[in-house]
């Protein structure tokens, strides 16, 4: 597997393009992902903010947004990429799609997490006067912890095979790379070593959520 020079340098260049939109898209999908995540549990009949008309609405956003094929939702949200910042092309376009596909996958994860959360726990805190606010973030983040990290880690993962996807439409990063210097060159040694550097990124990337699930879940 022996790279040009050029393709190194296209390489590393594509490489860095992928990490910009992953970390950046993880960012603001742990920011609105599990707040959304949150709103959908405390909603729930029997919760402690019932509220039917909330849970459904979050509910169905949630699903219909999940129903679509990553490729086609990138194509669905062009008019907003365009608002939001000026061009539906490059790597910061691709954040937009990227966000928005990610916000609900990390929200149904945040509601399995904070489901696996006793209810005792809740009505204790109840009992001795908590306020809904102080129950969600005194309680039911920190008990959920070890399963929101998780959440979060897998959300990741998810985030780079949704960046190398959209190499396909212009994205740029490593899918962008294996596409126009691998497939359509039909340079075997691209395709190899991009999927190589995927394979250990994720790797390392799912080792790192292990250790730190281990760490909390021992607190």
């Amino acid at each position: 597997m022996m790279l040009t020079a050029n393709q190194l340098i296209m390489l590393k260049t594509s490489s860095l393009q992928s990490l910009y939109m992953v970390a950046f898209s993880t960012l603001l999908t742990t920011v609105l992902g599990v707040p959304l995540g949150v709103l959908v549990v405390v909603t729930r009949p029997g919760q402690i903010l019932e509220s039917k008309l909330a849970y459904r609405i979050a509910g169905f956003f949630i699903n219909a947004t999940r129903s679509i094929p990553f490729p086609i939702f990138i194509v669905f949200v062009i008019p907003l990429t365009r608002f939001l910042v000026g061009t539906a092309i490059g790597s910061t376009a691709v954040i937009v799609p990227l966000t928005l596909a990610a916000v609900v996958f990390m929200a149904r994860l945040t509601e399995t997490a904070l489901l696996e959360v006793p209810f005792g726990l809740i009505e204790a805190a109840q009992a001795v006067g908590a306020s809904r606010r102080q129950i969600v973030r005194h309680v039911m983040l920190p008990e959920a912890m070890p399963g929101l990290i998780m959440s979060v880690t897998i959300t990741v993962i998810t985030l780079i095979s949704y960046s190398a996807m959209a190499g396909a439409v212009g994205g740029g990063g490593l899918g962008d790379f294996a596409i126009r210097y691998g497939y359509q060159r039909y340079q075997t040694d691209v395709m190899w070593v991009t999927v190589v550097m995927l394979l250990i990124v994720v790797q390392g990337v799912q080792l790192a959520g292990d250790h730190l699930v281990r760490r909390f879940s021992r607190r």
